[in-house]
């Protein structure tokens, strides 16, 4: 699929981390998304209904972000998959979860996954 609707630095605030301070004090995870979507009807008929509503997809991830409490940063890049392909219709979406300034040396870490719709079936 070469159609594809990009989320860049999104930057929320939630708990995530096997530390028992980052268990405490919500820090800063910035997130970045490609969803692979057909976009050739939305393009014809310009209605919302036949396009991926990106508005209610980045709402959806803000308030599982801020609820949840993950140990790894990978359990919350694949929760965001499944937030845009099962709950959004994304066909593939490639999600990238970082935490600015985890580590000492380096200006941020983090992980990037790739799933399709086929990953949760």
């Amino acid at each position: 699929m070469k159609d594809k609707i990009i989320i860049k630095d999104l930057l929320l605030r939630g708990i995530v981390g096997i530390n028992e301070s980052e268990r405490v004090k919500k820090q800063d995870i910035l997130i970045n998304l490609t969803i692979y979507t057909d976009i050739n009807q939305a393009a014809k008929t310009d209605d919302i209904t036949d396009a991926l509503n990106y508005r209610t997809l980045t709402k959806e991830i803000i308030e599982y972000v801020e609820q949840s409490s993950n140990y790894l940063i990978e359990t919350l890049a694949d929760a965001v998959a499944k937030i845009a392909i099962l709950d959004n219709g994304a066909e593939r979406v490639v999600v990238r979860v970082e935490k600015p300034h985890a580590l000492r040396f380096a200006s941020t870490v983090g992980v990037e996954i790739d799933r399709s719709r086929i990953d949760y079936e």
